[in-house]
């Protein structure tokens, strides 16, 4: 990583190299939709050939040495290379130490590429997974059905694969009826990199498609679930169940799907306190509504993100419908662990306009809710170090 003349209390877009970061993750993903990423030839992608170029350019400028010259061996950067042995000029905050923008072992874009590009302000594609949540939303107003909502969002979070059997199901299922057509662009055929001697496997934990490494092993795409070790098998696909198998497209299942594990998982936690707990209150206002028995309410936001930076860069205040007394953003306490300073960092890159939005691990808020149910007075939610030290939006 080049040494940087900048400081941190810059805009990130000061940094020369962050867009080149945004149009590499938009490349790889752009690539790795048309198929796996060992198997391209020319002509490229014209997002690929630009990654490309823009890279050798950079290269060049800066006196590097075994400049990437063709597409594959700009993949095998991103697959060998960790962001920090890169010669690109970023903010401090802008990677972690092991973050690679394709997975070495499995070939494919990792979580940090995906947040990469669903950041980069040009890519009108990232934002799909937005698009999908606010049609439903329009939809399920227009046939004033707050439960069509709620179970689409259940839909997606607890069936990121479907069979064919199961996708009648959907078809059939009434509350989903004003969703039918959307439902259709939310899934699309399993990828053949997914098939191992016929079958197909779930991640016993997350529930998305596991892809074959290796003779016999197993990736999943989820770095924290990965983090936990091998991957135990959910569901096996085979024979007729396999033709016709669906999975929810990656903006969905990494930007819905993952996080909307974590908000049932907390939302279950603390109902078990005795707390009454809504869903997707609103339609989607926010992920969780949290009421107390003094009447006192609570509004949670969980993000699944990997990188605190990039997160701290999206953070924006809770809307106020319905109304709460505090609100926060969550962030599974394993993600935080896997990340040196993970709160740090997202206070750094917090923008002004977030209002201080304070960011609590999911395990913070299960004890801030016992200790307010054990009397503790005063505001619970509120940033210990409300400062914003670092990058503005």
């Amino acid at each position: 990583m080049t040494a940087s003349h900048h400081t941190q209390d810059g805009n990130w877009l000061d940094f020369p190299d962050v867009r080149l970061v945004h149009t590499l993750a938009g490349a790889v993903i752009q690539l790795a939709d048309l198929g796996p990423l060992t198997s391209f030839s020319l002509p490229y992608p014209a997002e690929a050939q630009r990654a490309l170029d823009q890279t050798v350019l950079t290269c060049l400028l800066r006196g590097v040495e075994g400049v990437p010259r063709s597409l594959p061996e700009l993949l095998f950067w991103c697959h060998s290379r960790p962001l920090e042995d890169w010669p690109l000029d970023l903010p401090p905050d802008a990677f972690g130490p092991g973050d690679f923008l394709v997975d070495p072992d499995a070939l494919v874009p990792t979580q940090l590429c995906h947040e990469w590009w669903i950041r980069a302000k040009d890519a009108g594609a990232a934002h799909f997974d937005r698009q999908v949540i606010h049609t439903a939303m329009h939809l399920c107003r227009k046939a004033s059905s707050p439960e069509s909502y709620t179970a689409f969002r259940r839909l997606l979070v607890d069936q990121p694969v479907l069979t064919g059997a199961q996708r009648f199901e959907v078809d059939t299922d009434l509350f989903l009826a004003p969703l039918r057509e959307l439902v259709d662009q939310c899934y699309a055929p399993v990828p053949a990199a997914c098939e191992r001697a016929g079958a197909y496997a779930t991640c016993g934990r997350c529930l998305t498609l596991l892809t074959p490494v290796g003779k016999d092993g197993w990736w999943c795409e989820r770095d924290r679930c990965r983090r936990r070790g091998a991957p135990p098998h959910g569901r096996v696909f085979s024979g007729a169940d396999a033709g016709g198998l669906l999975h929810l497209r990656r903006p969905l299942r990494q930007f819905v799907t993952s996080p909307g594990r974590a908000e049932v998982e907390l939302a279950t936690r603390l109902g078990e306190l005795g707390l009454e707990v809504q869903l997707w209150p609103g339609f989607d206002a926010y992920d969780l509504r949290v009421t107390f028995p003094d009447g006192h309410v609570w509004a949670l936001d969980v993000k699944d993100w990997k990188h605190p930076g990039l997160l701290g860069r999206a953070a924006k205040p809770v809307r106020a419908e319905p109304p709460f007394d505090e609100a926060c953003w969550v962030v599974p306490r394993e993600q935080a662990d896997a990340h040196r300073d993970y709160l740090g960092t997202y206070r750094r890159n917090r923008p002004a306009d977030a209002g201080a939005l304070p960011l609590h691990t999911d395990d913070r808020i299960v004890a801030l809710a016992g200790a307010r149910l054990r009397g503790s007075a005063g505001p619970q939610l509120k940033d210990p170090n409300p400062t914003n030290g670092g990058p503005r939006a």
